[in-house]
Formats: C-alpha cells, structure tokens, sequence
C-alpha cells in the first residue's frame, strides 16, 4: 500500500510539472510568467492604483507598470543606491517638487514607501518629463532616459547626438554613455510595448 501511494504522488508531482512546462513554454514571456509565480500577488497586488494614479497624472497606466516593474520588481520597501524609495524609485528631490507643487506641507521621504503615495509622485514626476519631450515622434524613450538620469543629463546626451531638436531615439539611445540608463530605456519600452500586447488589467 505505501508504494502504491509512493507512485501516486510521484506521478501527480511529474503531471505538475509537465502542466507548469506547458503554461510557461506557451507563455509569451516564460521568465516574466516564472517571476509573478514566484512573487505571489505582489506582481497584480498594485494595479488599481496604477490604473487610478496614471489616469489622474494622464499617463498610459501599462507604461507606469512597466516602469514599476523595472524599478522595483513591485516593492514598496525597496530603497534605491541614492536614496530612491519605494515602487517607482521616487529620489527625495523630485518628491519634493511634487509635494511643493500639490501644496503637502507635512510630506516626509518615508511617505515614498506608501504605494498611493509613490504612484502619484512617480507618475507626476514622469508625466513632466512626456511633457517636455512632446514634440517628439516618440517622447517616451525620452522621458525614460531623464527619469532615470535626471534633465542635464538628457541635456547632455541630445548635444552629443549633434542633431539638437531633430534627435531620435535611435541618435538617443547612441548617445547614452550610461549603459545602465540605456537598457533602462529598452528594458522599459520593451515591457511597455509586452504589456500591450498582454494587457495585464
């Protein structure tokens, strides 16, 4: 009897893994898939208050989760190398531009791990630099590039491309020294265009 009992779970235990097999292998992005298992709800837990906080900023809410998603894997608590805090990354300089400008008198850097919170200033926050690059045939690239790396940065980068207005994201993306900031702009774009794609709500 118990090697009848032997087989019969180790047979249910190979049937798990050849359906797990199969819904990743049929997966449009199987390490994507692997990391929302392997995180539990963490990866959806956010995303009424993505869809809320992007609305209001008028900003896609697919491409605020994309940038959540690089940032912090959809960590409230995580603090970044400088000091950025929370699921958008927000440093303490920007979120404080954002607390000036929505006239919060008691706002305090640790109010960036609040989700609610963090949405709001990452988005308003992004959603200024969209604004600045507009003109642009594809402003988002642009304003990924300078989320990350700040405007005298992004300033610097479009006087190297020598073609001043006219630069595009490929003349961009060449003049990025950061390598890190470059794969933050594709890795980004990337997940935006996959969600798309695969509307996650």
């Amino acid at each position: 009897m118990p090697r009848f009992f032997t087989r019969l779970l180790l047979a249910l235990i190979l049937a798990a893994l050849v359906a797990v097999s199969i819904v990743l292998w049929t997966s449009p992005d199987p390490t994507y898939k692997l990391q929302s298992w392997l995180a539990g709800s963490r990866y959806s837990r956010y995303d009424d208050l993505i869809v809320d906080l992007a609305h209001k900023r008028g900003v896609d809410p697919l491409l605020i989760k994309a940038i959540v998603w690089r940032e912090s894997a959809f960590q409230t608590e995580k603090v970044g190398t400088s000091g950025e805090r929370g699921l958008m990354q927000v440093g303490e300089a920007a979120a404080r531009d954002w607390a000036q400008a929505q006239k919060i008198e008691t706002f305090v850097p640790t109010d960036l791990f609040d989700p609610k919170t963090n949405l709001d200033a990452g988005a308003w926050y992004f959603k200024k630099a969209l604004t600045r690059w507009r003109l642009k045939s594809d402003p988002i690239p642009f304003a990924l590039a300078e989320y990350n790396a700040g405007h005298v940065r992004m300033e610097r980068w479009i006087s190297l491309t020598g073609r001043g207005d006219e630069a595009t994201t490929e003349d961009l993306l060449k003049a990025i020294d950061f390598p890190t900031t470059r794969k933050y702009v594709v890795d980004i774009t990337a997940r935006y265009h996959f969600y798309q794609r695969n509307p996650p709500f």
